[in-house]
């Protein structure tokens, strides 16, 4: 069988597996699709580290684009959406997202993956024993604008939505929960659609791209993990309703960091 069909059925299980998570936990896909995708990149394809980490990144951030619109309106629906947090915050996120796809891309693969891999741990630290505790702050412009800038560049780093970095930092700024929830999930499409771009354009001058990639998203993956993910999130969302995830969390978070050791070690 060709590698792309390879990859692209391997994508559709690790999908399952993605909105299942989210839907549960709503942790960002990229925790996971990262490491997968690096993984099947280096074995199928045989591609080298400094080009397997931005593409499974950029890969990851465009599967985003599509669970994010539907998670976006969906709390555009029920209200949750703050046009003023969404304003300031998404200028931020704009410009965080697309400076941090640039120097993902212009740094080295085996630096980029050990950043990812640390970062990972820290939002397995951050399940595990994070509070969503508030100041006695709130949260003027400048400082959603900074807040914006901070998580785009982070979660463009890492191919993530942003939720797990944005809803605690908003919490903190006395925002409600709902609202912080329902921008963070305005805020991921954001985060998608910019730090695609970026990675799209950054990655065109590459001439070591495999068939199939648009600058450095790699298309099979994408709609092979979307394909699947749009249908199992809605399942996990009611899943989560039902079961105490406190102990799942905690399993996921030991797991993550395997991972992030495992990445560190290497991936080839």
């Amino acid at each position: 069988m060709e590698p792309v069909y390879i990859i692209f059925s391997f994508c559709l299980g690790i999908g399952l597996v993605v909105g299942l998570l989210a839907g549960m936990l709503g942790i960002g896909g990229g925790v996971i699709i990262v490491p997968a995708l690096s993984y099947l990149l280096v074995h199928f394809l045989h591609l080298d580290t400094d080009l397997v980490m931005p593409m499974a990144i950029a890969t990851s951030l465009s599967t985003i684009i599509f669970t994010g619109m539907s998670s976006a309106a969906a709390h555009y629906r029920l209200g949750n959406i703050d046009k003023k947090l969404v304003l300031y915050a998404g200028i931020g996120i704009a410009i965080g997202a697309t400076l941090g796809a640039q120097f993902a891309s212009h740094i080295s693969g085996h630096l980029l993956k050990n950043i990812f891999a640390v970062l990972v741990m820290l939002i397995a630290l951050q399940m595990v024993f994070g509070k969503r505790e508030a100041s006695k702050h709130t949260a003027t412009n400048k400082a959603l604008g900074i807040v914006g800038g901070i998580t785009g560049f982070i979660s463009a780093l890492m191919g993530i939505g942003g939720g797990a970095l944005l809803v605690p930092a908003l919490v903190w700024f006395q925002v409600n929960i709902r609202q912080a929830i329902g921008c963070a999930a305005v805020s991921g499409l954001i985060i998608a659609i910019f730090g695609s771009a970026s990675f799209i354009i950054a990655g065109m001058k590459e001439l070591t791209l495999p068939s199939g990639a648009i600058g450095y998203v790699y298309l099979p993956a994408t709609f092979g993990i979307v394909t699947t993910s749009i249908f199992t999130a809605g399942i996990g969302a009611r899943l989560g309703q039902r079961m105490d995830t406190k102990v799942l969390k905690k399993v996921l978070a030991g797991l993550l960091v395997l991972v992030s050791i495992r990445m560190i070690v290497g991936i080839e």
